[in-house]
């Protein structure tokens, strides 16, 4: 693309994570990029991971559900670190298993295991989708997370019932109060064209803020009005919708690099709306 179609964009980069990176691709295209982290570090929970890897490989599961690729990349290599690796891939040929994202799937493959279901858009809602055709009452269920909530998969287990047990092999710290002080000023107060969402702790700890200091309907309406939400996958946008936003810019494909061309076309022409 040869036209810089953020030029003079102000672009707000709330992940910590290769900012450095996504900001030259803004300047690329001619943005003013903005670090403004709404996330802290992500801490592994290694001694945790390593208990509730004893106790997977003690109890009994029908079904594993995977939500992050990196989280089952994580029970694996923790299983490696307690030789129990052959006993942990038996475990998992042995009961259904479900998975959410690519990198997930592709984890499993690499392994030689299948799925059972699968969504088929990237976002907790399609994995539901793949779920609800099974039975789930009495079923057992391990549930792999990456340190953050989801309440609509839970609530469909509960209402399905179906036991279950979260592993969350890790913890995403908040920012410092004063970063989401001044995201928040730069949103309300005209300072940000657009917003980039690389993760779903992003929006959570954003518009907790907001909500604890009575801004969360003025956050909402600057949003729809004036600043761009755009989100570098649809599980991101999905948290972005659940907190009220409906203007919401996504690439076709989950890549930082598209993420940058999606919200300059999306000033070009109106595309890559969710």
């Amino acid at each position: 693309m040869s036209e810089r179609l953020l030029e003079g964009k102000r672009v707000v980069l709330t992940g910590p994570r290769k900012a450095e990176e996504l900001g030259r691709l803004v300047e690329k295209q001619g943005g003013i990029p903005l670090a403004r982290p709404a996330q802290g570090t992500v801490i592994l929970q290694d001694e945790q991971v390593q208990a509730e890897m004893v106790r997977l490989l003690q109890e009994d599961y029908d079904w594993f559900i995977f939500t992050t690729g990196i989280g089952m990349e994580t029970l694996l290599e923790t299983a490696r670190k307690i030789d129990a690796e052959a006993r942990f891939l038996e475990k998992l040929k042995e009961a259904r298993i479900a998975a959410r994202g690519y990198k997930a799937v592709g984890t499993l493959k690499k392994l030689g295991l299948m799925t059972a279901a699968r969504d088929d858009d990237g976002t907790t809602a399609g994995l539901v989708r793949a779920l609800a055709p099974f039975s789930f009452r009495e079923s057992r269920v391990a549930l792999q997370l990456h340190g953050d909530p989801a309440p609509r998969l839970v609530r469909f287990l509960e209402e399905q019932g179906a036991s279950y047990h979260e592993i969350l092999p890790y913890v995403h710290t908040p920012p410092e109060t004063e970063a989401l002080e001044e995201l928040v000023g730069d949103i309300l107060n005209g300072r940000a064209d657009a917003v980039m969402f690389t993760s779903g702790p992003q929006v959570r700890f954003l518009f907790k803020h907001a909500a604890a200091t009575g801004r969360m309907v003025e956050l909402r309406q600057a949003f729809e009005q004036g600043t761009v939400a755009a989100s570098v996958g649809k599980f991101t946008a999905e948290c972005l919708r659940e907190e009220g936003i409906s203007r919401i810019v996504v690439p076709k494909e989950e890549r930082m690099g598209n993420l940058v061309i999606a919200l300059g076309e999306y000033y070009a022409d109106g595309s890559h709306l969710y």
